[in-house]
């Protein structure tokens, strides 16, 4: 298949799941950057357009058509919902608190010798004040109104009439949140020179950047299934009720 620099990252990891590792190792936001052309993202990271294009070429669903991972794009919302909340947002809480610990036994461990990890932490802290009312306000009102948009649409009923009027609002607001966590992440990654461990350092502190670096990978999947698939969806079919 024939790949165009010009399709938004947005709409190659959409129609091709298997392109979203692809970006991640090359450095590319698909899930709050998925808007920019292929181009212009391999452009704003430094990497040859043609060797991702190969790399894209390579996955079995451009050859051959098929791919084991489940599409979003065409499974119940219900599902979709289910396999976020039980998947990446329980993966996330557990890790928000296993790394707090983690980095205050590291800080104080190594603080003195890198300074660097104080802005780590500080870091860490806002990403994890962000996250959990984030995840906890999808789970209490967005994702419970999606559900009963589905189950109205299955029974052929009127849309119920949410308190915030339409989906859209609240849409709006995780959309922007998602974008501060996407700039917390790309902060930590820079005050942590990506995630490199320094010589002479304990096996701590290797776990601890190892973690992080795992972390920021789900949250960037976790971003991307709402952004790109839940979002946009969940929109569309509150239009068509």
């Amino acid at each position: 298949m024939l790949m165009k620099e010009s399709k938004t990252v947005r709409e190659l990891v959409v129609s091709y799941p298997g392109a979203s590792r692809v970006f991640e190792k090359a450095g590319i936001d698909y899930c709050c950057g998925g808007g920019r052309s292929l181009d212009e993202a391999c452009q704003a990271v430094g990497v040859s357009v043609n060797e991702v294009l190969h790399k894209l070429e390579e996955l079995p669903e451009f050859s051959l058509g098929n791919t084991t991972e489940k599409n979003w794009a065409t499974e119940p919302l219900k599902n979709l919902i289910s396999f976020i909340v039980e998947t990446h947002h329980v993966f996330t809480k557990n890790e928000l608190a296993r790394l707090e610990k983690l980095l205050a036994k590291v800080c104080t461990v190594h603080g003195e010798n890198h300074p660097e990890l104080w802005n780590v932490n500080s870091l860490f802290i806002e990403l994890k004040n962000d996250l959990l009312p984030h995840m906890f306000r999808e789970e209490q009102v967005l994702f419970p109104y999606i559900n009963a948009l589905q189950e109205a649409d299955t029974n052929h009923l009127p849309a119920p009439t949410p308190f915030f009027g339409t989906v859209q609002n609240p849409i709006r607001m995780m959309s922007l949140e998602h974008d501060a966590v996407g700039d917390i992440l790309r902060a930590l990654r820079q005050a942590s020179h990506d995630f490199a461990v320094p010589e002479g350092t304990c096996i701590s502190y290797a776990t601890l950047y190892q973690a992080l670096q795992e972390f920021e990978q789900d949250l960037h999947q976790h971003i991307h299934l709402e952004n790109n698939f839940l979002f946009p969806r969940a929109i569309e079919l509150e239009a068509a009720i």
